[in-house]
């Protein structure tokens, strides 16, 4: 890839750009309501019913918004993109964080609009992050350091995971912050309606933070972007989403990247759904629960070196069948629902996520030229949910054929242990599908110096 001269060796983190992009995804994703986040909803008043209502409208919103954001960020530039996804954090996070329980109707409504507003944020920040990152980097660095910008980043979600999950289920507990302000010297009791909103508190205050660290963003001069918005830009935003859907279709390399990457990242986003009731299932206490969620995020720390070294130093098909190996061992070793031992077959399959996210941002960037990054990154975002919501549809209908005439708690917990074999199945199921329309369909010479 070419890019106008430069020292024989600058650190990527030298680009103002690239730091501000780290802080940015940490601040958009550290989200201090994750660990508790399904409760959370059901404490607001909603049911079980109402709360999968909602997930299905934030799905069905990045959808449908994932690739137009994208192609608008290519045509009026990303930071406007980017700046438009943090303000309607602000506002989606704020609206939940004040609005009084009282009526449970008003309570569904807003949560409503929070989710839509959600997946508008997720939608416009998806691709244009990265992309105004690689081209700052193209343009004032090195592209092949790429992977080590990705390996940082990863680095620093993880402690930001980690924090976030630890602190969100702590200032949940109305008991242990009482027991805190003891400890301290402090008559303070706190009730569940009060700690209930303090996770939500700290990831507004990050949303302001994140606002503002993508004011402070400059658009990369690749000429990808006009200085306004006219009308005009609409047809050309359509007119570059088909343009980037069609080199996708005929890239066999970036094609096969993103139909690998959504294959498993649909499993095992769906497993990480679920593994609230898994660590149920293997006899874990609930209290373990946001220890867990951040053991999970230190391999953060230390998967994204690894997978930089296999992905430079080796073939698309060696990171390709390493993630397969681990995938299938963890989900097939997690189906035996061994009690307490099992939390380590859900580490080798949380792993696998990681290296997962690491190869497919590393290829894909490396094939995609700059003026149609977001567009390309926003259809593998698009790829990704419709695999997610795809697969969770399927294991629901599933989950329904099975509960006929169950009625008691035990039962249900027999149905999830009896139907999780699904995951492990039907991703060996899809992955040779998958590697047979490769060989005999997709496979050509890489447009990269890769070898697959």
């Amino acid at each position: 890839m070419n890019s106008i001269s430069k020292a024989p060796y600058r650190s990527p983190f030298s680009i103002p750009n690239i730091r501000l992009f780290i802080a940015f995804k940490v601040l958009f994703n550290s989200r201090f309501y994750y660990p508790v986040f399904t409760i959370l909803f059901l404490d607001f008043g909603l049911t079980v019913a109402q709360f999968s209502i909602l997930n299905a409208v934030w799905a069905a919103t990045i959808v449908l918004a994932e690739v137009p954001s994208g192609a608008l960020a290519d045509i009026i530039g990303r930071k406007r993109l980017l700046v438009f996804a943090t303000f309607i954090m602000i506002i989606e996070i704020g609206i939940i964080s004040f609005i009084p329980k009282a009526d449970p109707l008003v309570v569904f409504i807003v949560f409503l609009v929070n989710r839509v507003l959600s997946g508008l944020a997720e939608a416009a920040a998806s691709g244009a992050d990265e992309a105004i990152a690689y081209d700052s980097l193209a343009a004032k660095g090195n592209p092949d350091q790429w992977g080590r910008v990705l390996e940082v980043l990863m680095r620093f979600q993880s402690i930001g995971f980690i924090v976030a999950m630890s602190v969100g289920a702590a200032i949940y507990d109305p008991v242990l912050l009482g027991k805190i302000c003891r400890f301290f010297g402090l008559a303070i009791t706190f009730s569940q309606e009060t700690t209930m909103r303090f996770p939500l508190y700290l990831t507004f205050i990050l949303a302001i933070f994140a606002f503002i660290t993508t004011l402070r963003m400059k658009e990369p001069d690749s000429g990808s972007s006009s200085p306004g918005f006219e009308t005009k830009q609409i047809s050309q935003a359509l007119g570059l989403t088909l343009k980037a859907g069609l080199w996708i279709l005929k890239t066999p390399f970036a094609l096969s990247v993103m139909l690998f990457g959504m294959l498993f990242d649909g499993i095992i986003r769906m497993v990480i759904t679920l593994s609230s009731q898994y660590y149920r299932m293997i006899e874990l206490p609930e209290s373990v629960f946001g220890i867990i969620g951040s053991l999970v995020a230190m391999l953060g720390l230390v998967i994204p070196k690894t997978a930089k070294k296999i992905a430079e130093n080796n073939s698309p098909s060696h990171a390709l069948w390493i993630t397969v190996f681990l995938t299938i061992t963890g989900l097939t070793t997690m189906s035996f629902f061994w009690p307490y031992a099992g939390v380590i077959p859900a580490l080798i399959t949380f792993s696998a996520m990681y290296f997962t996210g690491f190869f497919v941002s590393f290829y894909i960037n490396q094939v995609t030229s700059s003026d149609q990054r977001a567009t390309v990154l926003s259809f593998k975002g698009l790829s990704y949910n419709i695999s997610y919501g795809g697969l969770g549809i399927l294991y629901a209908l599933l989950l329904k054929a099975k509960k006929q005439g169950v009625h008691s708690e035990h039962a249900e917990n027999a149905v999830f242990m009896d139907t999780f074999s699904w995951f492990p199945i039907t991703f060996t199921a899809c992955f040779f599908a998958l590697l047979i329309i490769y060989y005999f369909l997709l496979k050509k010479p890489s447009p990269s110096r890769q070898d697959d």
